[in-house]
């Protein structure tokens, strides 16, 4: 067995930990690895294996720090998220790293799971353009029926900051989604 098969191994042992499941039973970390991965190999059909890697860890282990264990708000948000992004990156390279993966392709991972030179690194905008493109396809819905009180500007707002990270051809596959009719008529608004 290859380096890259047995860091595959690896991080998917991680992800069964999750214990939130999909409906169908599967660890929801597990699903969301393979959605994101599935999203850079369509977006980079040249794609190295460590990028492909990477694309896994976007939610590593991220069950073992809740939302709820930072302060409500923005900022509390934001400091969950950045403290996630250094987290899951150091983990991801552990892991690939144990599994025998050269150490510049493990500190590419770390790099690019971690968001580091968004916009400027080719690997870093695969990653967020894929987990774009995954919450708009299969979480936006869910996302939306937990903010209900949000008025449709703020809806609007949100997503115009998420259509700024996405890169031209990210946005290309954004406008081509199926999405319920409200939905779409909101991307659509934001992506103007």
């Amino acid at each position: 067995m290859n380096a890259h098969t047995r860091a595959h191994e690896l991080i998917d042992a991680a992800h069964a930990a999750d214990p939130a499941r999909t409906p169908d039973g599967r660890p929801a970390e597990l699903v969301y690895a393979d959605r994101v991965e599935a999203w850079v190999a369509r977006l980079t059909p040249d794609a190295p294996p460590h990028l492909l890697l990477a694309a896994r860890c976007q939610h590593l282990e991220r069950f073992l720090t809740p939302r709820n264990t930072y302060p409500e708000g923005k900022a509390g948000y934001l400091q969950w998220r950045k403290f996630l992004y250094q987290k899951q990156a150091t983990r991801a390279r552990e892991l690939v790293i144990q599994a025998g993966v050269p150490e510049p392709e493990a500190d590419a991972i770390a790099r690019w799971v971690s968001k580091t030179d968004l916009k400027s690194d080719p690997g870093s905008q695969a990653l967020e353009d894929a987990a774009v493109l995954v919450f708009l396809e299969n979480e936006i819905g869910a996302f939306a029926a937990q903010h209900t009180n949000y008025p449709r500007e703020k809806f609007v707002d949100i997503l115009r900051k998420t259509w700024r990270k996405l890169s031209p051809a990210a946005q290309h596959h954004a406008r081509t989604l199926e999405l319920p009719p409200a939905i779409a008529a909101l991307v659509a608004e934001a992506g103007r």
